[in-house]
C-alpha cells in the first residue's frame, strides 16, 4: 500500500510546479476517466491487462513444469530458502502487493454504469473472478488480510485498516466467485480464451478445499482461524466440483492409449479440442512464444524429480512399492518404471525416449535419452537423476532458436476438480465408492491402473500420514501423482500442516549407476548409493520452521506505516 504514499508525494510536487493551463490538459499516456467506461468494449480492453497475471510460461525456463521446485516433488540446484528455514523479513515487497486488487476494484466501481454494448454482465463476472483470484493469492501467502472492495485514494482511511480473519477473507472470495458464476457465460457462449462459468466453478472448488483443510489441520495452532468451520468450506468445495461432474461439459481425456494419453495433456500447442481442459493459454509464433521445449528436452534445467515423488507411484497391481511383488527396485531407470503406474513413465525420461524428432523432415529421430545429465553443469544439469519429461515434446522446430516453443499451459483442468471433489468428501467423512468411481477412478482408468476400492485398502508402512485414515492417505497420494509438477504441492503441504515431511530431511534422487557415466564422475551420494544433492549444503536437511514458515511475513515498511497491521506468527515487526 506504500504505492499510495508515493503517488501522493508525486502529485503534490506536480501541483506545486505546474500552471493551470498544464493541469487542464488530458494525460496522453493513460486512460482518461471521462472518456472511458462508455461501452462493453472498454470493459473488455481494461480486463485484458489482468489476464497476464494468470499462469504462463516464462521466457527461459520450463514454465508450469518447474512450479514444484518449491516443494518436496522437485530438487532444484539451489535449495528453496523457505523450506530450508532461511527466509528473511523483507523491508518492502515480499508479495504484499495490492496493485491488482485496486485495478479490479476500479473496474467493479465503474463498470455498472456502462450501458452501450452486449455482454456487460459477463465482463462484470470476469471482474469478480479476478478479484477472487488476486485475493486468493494473498490469502495463501499471508492469511489474514484487510478486505478492500473499492479503489482507494491517497487519503482514504481504509489504507490504515487492520487485517480481517482469514475465514472472513475466504468468505468474501467465495462470495465474489458466486457472483462470477451467476454472471459469466457458459463455455459454449463465452468469448474465446476468456474466463467462463466453468472456470469460476473449478476455482471455487480449489479455494474452498484450501480453506476447509487449512482450518481443519491448523485448528488450535497460531495459524488457526477464529471460529473455524472446516466443514462449511469442504461442503462448498464438494458442491462446486459435483456441479461440474453432473453437468458433463468436460470429460477425462482418454483415447484408450494408457501409455501416452496422460502425457498428451501437457505437451500440445492447441488444446481447443481436449475434453479435459477447462481453461488454457494459447501461444503463437510471431505473437507470443517461449523456450519451454528447450528446457524440457535439450536442457535439464538444473533441477530434477525427487525420489520421494517417484516412490509415491503405485505398482500396476494397485499396491505401493512397500507391498507389491511387482516392484523391480531402483537399479536403473528402466527398472524404476517397470510394472509401475504409467504416469511415472510419462513423468520422467527413460533410456530410449526420443529427445528430438525432425517432424518437418520425414519424422526421423535425431537423438534419444541415454542417461540423466547429473555429470553436467549449469542449465544442462539434472540434479537428481530423475529428469522431468512431463510437458516435453520432441519436435525439433520447437526446440531450436529463441522463442520457438508454442506449448500451451493448462490453467484449469477437470482432473484437478475430480481430485478436489474426492478429497473434500474424504475430509468430510462422506466419501463413497460411487464418489471414487466418478472421480479418482476415472483418472486411474485413463492410464490402465486398477480402481481405488475403499474396502480393499491395505495399510502402507510408508504412508506419509500414518495418523490419518487409509482413504485420506490414498486420496492424497493420487493428488500428488496426478498433479505432479503442476504447482500444487507446496500449498497442499501447507494446508495439510505437513511439515513433518520436510523438517530434518534432505531430498534424495535416483540410485547412482556409475557404469552409466564417464569414469571419475563425482556425484554426492548417501550411504545407500542414492544421489544426495544437498549433502554438503544442507547437512541437517530442510529446517522449515513450523512456528514461523507456514505464512510469509508482512514487510517491515508496511508495518511501520500502519500500526494496526499485525505481523504473522514467529516474525518480528522489524
Amino acid at each position: 500500500m506504500k504505492l499510495f504514499y508515493h503517488i501522493g508525494i508525486i502529485l503534490t510536487l506536480l501541483v506545486c510546479s505546474c500552471n493551470d493551463g498544464f493541469l487542464d490538459k488530458r494525460p496522453l499516456n493513460q486512460i482518461s476517466q471521462p472518456e472511458f467506461w462508455k461501452t462493453t468494449g472498454d470493459l473488455e480492453v481494461y480486463l485484458n491487462n489482468l489476464y497476464g497475471s494468470l499462469p504462463q510460461w516464462g521466457s527461459h525456463d520450463a514454465g508450469p513444469y518447474w512450479a514444484d521446485n518449491n516443494s518436496d516433488n522437485m530438487v532444484p540446484g539451489l535449495y528453496n530458502l523457505r523450506l530450508a528455514g532461511l527466509s528473511i523479513l523483507p523491508v518492502t515487497g515480499g508479495g504484499w502487493n495490492w496493485g491488482n486488487i485496486r485495478a479490479v476494484n476500479l473496474f467493479l466501481e465503474q463498470a455498472p454504469a456502462v450501458t452501450d454494448g452486449a455482454d456487460k454482465d459477463h465482463f462484470l463476472g470476469e471482474g469478480y473472478f479476478f478479484r477472487a483470484w488476486f485475493y486468493f493469492e494473498l490469502l495463501q501467502q499471508f492469511g489474514d488480510l484487510p478486505w478492500i472492495d473499492k479503489p482507494l485514494a491517497t487519503n482514504s482511511p481504509e489504507l490504515y485498516n487492520e487485517r480481517q480473519p482469514r475465514n472472513v477473507i475466504a468468505d468474501n472470495i467465495l462470495k465474489d466467485l458466486d457472483q462470477a458464476i451467476t454472471l459469466l457465460k457458459d463455455k459454449e457462449t463465452a468469448p474465446l480464451f476468456r474466463v467462463n462459468r466453468s472456470v469460476a466453478l473449478a476455482f471455487k472448488s480449489r479455494v474452498a478445499l484450501y480453506e476447509g483443510t487449512w482450518e481443519k489441520y491448523h485448528q488450535g495452532t497460531p495459524y488457526g482461524a477464529q471460529g473455524a468451520n472446516p466443514a462449511k468450506y469442504l461442503e462448498q468445495a464438494a458442491a462446486a466440483a459435483k456441479t461440474m461432474i453432473d453437468e458433463k461439459k468436460f470429460a477425462v481425456y482418454d483415447q484408450g492409449h494408457p501409455e501416452k494419453d496422460y502425457s498428451l495433456l501437457f505437451n500440445q500447442s492447441d488444446l481447443s479440442g481436449n475434453s479435459e481442459v477447462i481453461f488454457w493459454r494459447k501461444y503463437k509464433l510471431g505473437v507470443a512464444s517461449h523456450n519451454g521445449q528447450r528446457y524440457l528436452s535439450i536442457l535439464a534445467g538444473n533441477t530434477g524429480i525427487s525420489a520421494s515423488l517417484v516412490q509415491s507411484y503405485l505398482c500396476t497391481d494397485g499396491k505401493p512399492v512397500s507391498l507389491s511383488p511387482y516392484y523391480q527396485g531402483d537399479n536403473g531407470l528402466s527398472n524404476v518404471v517397470k510394472n509401475r503406474d504409467p504416469r511415472l513413465r510419462q513423468l520422467i525420461f527413460v533410456p530410449g525416449d526420443p529427445i528430438t524428432i525432425d517432424y518437418s523432415g520425414g519424422g526421423d529421430t535425431l537423438s534419444k535419452f541415454q542417461r540423466a545429465a547429473v555429470n553436467l553443469g549449469g542449465d544442462s544439469r539434472d540434479v537428481t537423476g530423475y529428469q522431468i519429461k512431463k510437458g516435453a515434446y520432441p519436435d525439433k522446430t520447437l526446440q531450436q532458436g529463441d522463442f520457438m516453443s508454442t506449448t500451451a499451459p493448462i490453467i484449469f483442468r477437470l482432473g484437478e476438480v475430480l481430485l478436489n471433489y474426492a478429497e473434500a468428501k474424504a475430509e468430510l467423512g462422506t466419501l463413497t465408492q460411487a464418489d471414487l468411481d466418478a472421480s479418482i477412478n476415472l483418472l486411474r482408468s485413463r492410464v490402465g491402473m486398477p480402481p481405488l476400492v475403499m474396502t480393499a485398502i491395505e495399510a502402507d508402512p510408508a504412508w506419509d500420514f500414518p495418523g490419518l485414515s487409509g482413504i485420506i492417505n490414498e486420496v492424497r497420494r493420487e493428488r500428488r501423482v496426478e498433479l505432479a509438477c503442476e504447482g500444487f504441492r507446496l500449498q497442499d503441504l501447507l494446508r495439510w500442516r505437513a511439515h513433518t515431511l520436510l523438517v530434518n530431511k534432505r531430498p534424495k534422487g535416483a540410485k547412482f549407476i556409475s557404469a552409466d557415466y564417464p569414469a571419475g564422475t563425482d556425484v554426492p551420494l548417501d550411504a545407500a548409493g542414492y544421489i544426495d544433492p544437498y549433502k554438503l549444503s544442507l547437512v541437517n536437511g530442510y529446517q522449515f520452521k513450523p512456528e514461523r514458515d507456514y505464512l510469509l511475513p508482512l514487510p517491515a515498511y508496511e508495518l511501520s506505516l500502519n500500526e494496526k497491521l499485525a505481523q504473522n506468527p514467529g516474525w518480528p515487526r522489524k
